[in-house]
């Protein structure tokens, strides 16, 4: 093992001869040569680092197995009313689910500051240790003291939120701009792995009459969560971090490694002076106030756009499936509901694949506005076939509509997994200029965790009421979402984080947002520029600046290229 960990450190450790010059920019002598699209060092790190995707969808998976085991149901259930057996009542089992939900909410606002001190690294290992306590008050919880599960889940979601919000933040500061989108997107790749993996073990151990049945899979986790807080050691801090902390050397050091070529580049030197830019606009605001997130050019309108975002892929209704599919599909009569559980985890594990592609090749904006109309059509027929043709009282009567219960479901996940599941998390990590990213994700990540513990809490209740109805809630959530995709978001594929930044700045048109053509690194109109007031001001006045006349000729001179909120 501890040779396998020295060879993992090794494509991160080598030695560059000559020393970074900060004043150095992208004039001047460098390399031209091809870029590789992905080299074996950003695979790694991508594929590593979203262990703790692994971990939340690894619980996300477990906790739906278990509210269907007959000995996790004796030990912190209630009794049925005749006698025969046990089950969990709307807010036993709202509480078991959703209370990991208020941790992760949690641990998302307060690891963004934290990180901001300590760095990316070092904090995703430390957080590590938190789901580990998690872990221990839940599996060491006696018969029938449930609250003790409902503690620890809260306990483990302090960890879980952190890491939704350190993985995506640590792979967007380091990731080779080209393959960013995807490499973000693993994160979401290894929850509907996490998510599949625990469907196998629960079946695998459901039929078990003793505690094991739902112990094994939860001690299983503390492997997962072990190979994260040791492995993230070995990795280097991310570039963006370690430059804004004077380690300028390891900084290129990482960009060469991750970009696969010399270490004077083009693509390196842009880079760096890019950050170099940032960095030295950080400096002369290092002491803002927190509510300056809010103050910042368009960052009210940001931080509200990744707030949204994230509620909206929660209102999705994935998770509809993920937390209850075991009590769904036993109501269309299916024998064994573990089975159904792990053809859903598969599909979406399977298909998250085609989203990596996805992502980089069609844009996020088309994605995410098709995928949202597939799923809107998915959950109409899914809801309709539910209501009006499933007996519900007798589901054996009606065996087909159960099978298309399914069918859809599955149809479904694959049109969530190839787009709104990876692609929500690429665009809040990319909306964010440096100097707030950590704040702001906090407060997207917050969002999420939120709306996931909404409903978490209020299915059970609202299914009682509305049954299969409740579909029709989300066909609504999914048609506002491709809405929102369209008249807000830009697009960001191919992008660096400071051309972002600036697109934003500028009011660059969603809908004309491929069209924009970006300058220079030092012609950008950055978020510290405005600021300092060195472009005069924003809206009218922004328009109106040499700046934004200059893009408006590179995109053909068309006035509309910009609007205003």
């Amino acid at each position: 093992m501890k040779m396998g960990l020295s060879k993992f450190k090794l494509p991160f450790k080598g030695k560059n001869k000559a020393p970074y010059n900060e004043n150095q920019t992208a004039i001047g002598a460098h390399a031209d040569g091809p870029v590789p699209r992905l080299t074996i060092h950003s695979f790694i790190m991508g594929v590593f680092v979203s262990m703790g995707g692994f971990v939340f969808g690894y619980d996300t998976g477990q906790i739906s197995g278990f509210l269907g085991m007959a000995d996790f149901q004796r030990r912190f259930g209630q009794r049925n009313s005749d006698g025969s057996g046990y089950h969990f009542s709307n807010v036993r089992s709202g509480l078991i689910v959703g209370l990991l939900s208020i941790g992760t909410l949690m641990g998302a606002l307060i690891a963004g500051p934290v990180a901001d001190r300590i760095g990316r690294k070092w904090s995703i290992s430390a957080w590590c240790i938190m789901l580990h306590i998690g872990l221990i008050v839940q599996i060491s919880a006696p018969a029938p003291k449930w609250y003790q599960i409902v503690v620890g889940r809260w306990i483990a979601g302090l960890g879980v939120g952190a890491l939704s919000l350190l993985v995506p933040m640590y792979q967007s500061e380091s990731a080779p701009r080209q393959i960013r989108g995807a490499l973000i997107s693993t994160y979401q790749l290894f929850i509907t792995i996490g998510i599949f993996v625990a469907n196998c073990i629960n079946y695998g151990t459901e039929a078990r009459n003793n505690s094991g049945s739902w112990r094994i899979p939860m001690g299983i986790s503390f492997l997962w969560v072990l190979i994260l807080g040791i492995g993230i050691i070995f990795f280097p801090e991310s570039p963006r971090y370690d430059y804004r902390h004077g380690r300028i050397e390891e900084a290129k050091r990482t960009m060469v490694k991750l970009y696969g070529v010399s270490e004077n580049h083009h693509v390196v030197l842009e880079e760096l002076a890019e950050i170099k830019v940032k960095h030295e606009e950080e400096l002369l605001h290092k002491n803002q106030k927190w509510f300056e997130i809010f103050t910042g050019p368009r960052m009210a309108y940001r931080i509200t756009l990744g707030v949204v975002l994230q509620a909206l892929q929660q209102l999705t209704g994935a998770n509809y499936f993920f937390y209850y599919g075991t009590v769904i599909f036993k109501s269309t009569g299916i024998n064994n509901s573990y089975v159904t559980q792990m053809i859903l985890g598969g599909v979406n594990f399977g298909t998250t694949f085609l989203g990596l592609y996805v992502v980089e090749h069609f844009g996020r904006r088309k994605s995410l506005i098709f995928g949202a109309a597939w799923m809107f059509v998915c959950f109409m027929i899914f809801a309709s076939v539910g209501h009006f043709a499933l007996d519900r009282n007798s589901p054996e009567r009606t065996p087909h509509a159960g099978k298309a219960l399914i069918v859809f479901a599955c149809l479904f996940i694959l049109g969530f997994a190839t787009t709104w599941g990876p692609i929500v998390w690429t665009i809040c990590a990319e909306l964010y200029p440096s100097r707030y990213r950590s704040k702001a994700m906090a407060m997207s990540t917050a969002s999420n965790w939120f709306w996931n513990f909404l409903l978490g809490f209020f299915t059970p209740f609202i299914i009682g009421d509305i049954d299969f109805r409740y579909g029709y809630i989300f066909a609504g959530c999914l048609f506002l979402a491709a809405a929102t995709i369209y008249f807000f978001v830009i697009e960001g594929q191919g992008r660096t984080l400071e051309e972002i930044d600036t697109m934003y700045i500028l009011h660059v048109s969603p809908m004309k947002s491929t069209e924009w053509v970006a300058p220079p690194p030092d012609q950008l109109v950055t978020t510290e520029k405005l600021v300092r007031r060195e472009v005069p001001g924003v809206g009218i006045d922004l328009e109106q600046s040499a700046s934004t006349q200059a893009r408006a000729k590179e995109t053909g001179g068309d006035s509309s290229a910009t609007h205003s909120e």
